[in-house]
């Protein structure tokens, strides 16, 4: 019953707004049919606007909750989201270790879409060196990937270059995301040691975006805990996000939420 379920422990920091972090996490597996539970890595104030505050969680306190969720709940999938420093990244590489064989999603998060610094600059080898080995799926936008490989992106090809490069690290998946390159139409690609999957659409104009990538990568680590391929998982999670963003609700003055619960209210 838990496998069919999927039991998704995700490690993120928590957003006031609810519209990214773990919230927007916990919503996207309840309203794809999973399980969610949590462990908090940081506390942030922020809203549509942004992010104007940020309490770490300590690092043993992280540990902590994992460990009290995986061992009496369990977990079919895990999502990493914002780590914030060396110490935090080092954490959640180890309690990845203990998780041994469970699939896990990484999120690289580096900053918030109003551009505030989620990830501090001296903690991004240290992702480099011990989350994206551990990653079964990778999920980057262009200015995590470009950060993580040192590569410019400004093409389909440079996203090819790029995933491979974080193949090569180690990471067993990549999905580049395209969102932030130009153009009318968004695609992201799918790579794996076994080939390519292209995801693409025309562009959404709105200004409601925020969370699209936790969203995307919780959506996939949802998926994966339920027992769909890669791609499956990816596919779903991807038409998912797409609806999500077509369905904004159009809350704050800023950078606005997706419709997470669309799925309980159907297409229609």
């Amino acid at each position: 019953m838990s496998s069919a379920l999927g039991r998704v422990l995700i490690i993120a920091g928590s957003d006031s707004g609810g519209g990214a972090g773990l919230q927007a996490d916990l919503k996207t597996v309840t309203a794809l049919g999973g399980y969610a539970a949590t462990a908090v890595t940081a506390v942030t104030v922020q809203n549509t606007l942004g992010v104007t505050g940020v309490l770490p969680v300590p690092a043993d306190m992280v540990m902590a909750q994992a460990r009290a969720v995986l061992d009496d709940i369990g977990a079919d999938a895990l999502k990493t989201g914002m780590l914030g420093d060396i110490a935090m990244v080092e954490t959640v590489a180890a309690i990845l270790d203990s998780a041994a064989g469970i699939p896990a999603v990484v999120d690289p998060v580096m900053t918030a879409k109003g551009g505030a610094a989620l990830l501090a600059t001296d903690a991004m080898d240290a992702v480099r060196r011990l989350m994206v080995p551990r990653a079964w799926l990778l999920t980057p936008n262009v200015p995590e990937a470009e950060a993580l490989t040192g590569l410019g992106i400004a093409s389909l090809e440079d996203q090819q270059r790029a995933g491979e490069a974080l193949l090569a690290l180690g990471a067993r998946a990549v999905l580049m995301k395209g969102g932030h390159l130009d153009g009318e139409r968004v695609t992201d690609l799918l790579l794996t040691p076994e080939g390519e999957t292209l995801f693409e659409s025309a562009r959404l104009e709105t200004r409601h975006t925020h969370g699209t990538g936790c969203t995307l990568a919780s959506a996939c680590a949802a998926g994966l805990a339920q027992g769909l391929t890669l791609e499956a998982a990816v596919a779903r999670a991807w038409a998912y996000v797409q609806e999500a963003i077509a369905r904004a609700p159009g809350l704050g003055h800023g950078h606005g939420p997706l419709d997470h619960a669309w799925t309980l209210r159907g297409r229609t």
